[in-house]
């Protein structure tokens, strides 16, 4: 019986990886996984044997990969971020059943809303979301309702896959939602291309981003009432400031 590691790459560097996602790579003999983010792995090891699937065919590459382990392959299904987020951790158990004799291993990594939020300074210090705009899956009906549901609980919230071609108007959509809540001076940032060549990231206000142009490789990061712009950064006080004034006041 083979071994299946299902690996989080994070951002895609090698600098990003956890010691353990480098380990499992060694360890495999079948790298799979979506033909983009094997192709940020594929110069760290050139003698690995590939299997690659576009975009939208994650159930093939999930059997695909399950049935190279049962064969008696050592396999690493690999996602970007973190497998579990998002990513192919969940498609793999169901494909492999309840009962499967495979050794399955989930192998963390750092997902956009870490490392986007360590690019933009520190929005997330306190309590978060994190929502998916994407209704390939999900009703955005669904989506419409944890978008009002954490704006109103005034959540800082971080927003994957904010816009594509077909979807060039769901991040303006989102911002109207949070709106109703939320005051158009709302701190919110905006990082493309996380860890990668050409990174971008932008500062702005909720107002603001209503109108930005993003793409489905940018993370979107909406801060909660208290969230700050402070030389360019954003910040999210998590309450310290309170405890400071209350040692202060019994010293």
């Amino acid at each position: 019986m083979g071994k299946l590691y299902v690996v989080g790459l994070g951002p895609g560097g090698r600098e990003y990886m956890t010691v353990q996602a480098q380990e499992a790579l060694l360890d495999a003999d079948l790298l799979c996984g979506y033909t983009v983010y094997i192709d940020l792995i594929r110069a760290d090891y050139p003698d690995k044997e590939v299997l690659t699937t576009p975009m939208t065919q994650e159930i093939d590459r999930c059997r695909m990969a399950v049935e190279a382990a049962l064969a008696g392959r050592t396999v690493a299904m690999v996602c970007s971020g973190d497998a579990g987020v998002y990513g192919m951790a969940g498609l793999i158990y169901e494909i492999a059943g309840e009962k499967s004799p495979l050794e399955i291993v989930i192998v963390p990594g750092i997902t956009a809303a870490l490392s986007g939020a360590a690019v933009l300074g520190a929005p997330l210090i306190h309590d978060f979301a994190v929502i998916s705009l994407s209704d390939l899956l999900t009703p955005w009906e669904t989506i419409e309702k944890r978008l009002r549901a954490a704006g109103e609980a005034d959540f800082a919230i971080c927003i994957y896959n904010p816009s594509s071609k077909k979807r060039a108007d769901y991040l303006a959509r989102a911002c109207d939602i949070l709106l109703e809540s939320r005051k158009p001076e709302n701190a919110c940032g905006w990082v493309r291309n996380i860890g990668r060549e050409g990174q971008e990231a932008k500062v702005l206000t909720l107002a603001e981003l209503r109108n930005e142009k993003v793409d489905m490789f940018t993370t979107v990061f909406v801060g909660n009432c208290s969230t700050r712009i402070a030389d360019g950064r954003l910040i999210t006080p998590r309450g310290y400031e309170r405890k400071m004034t209350g040692e202060n006041r019994r010293g």
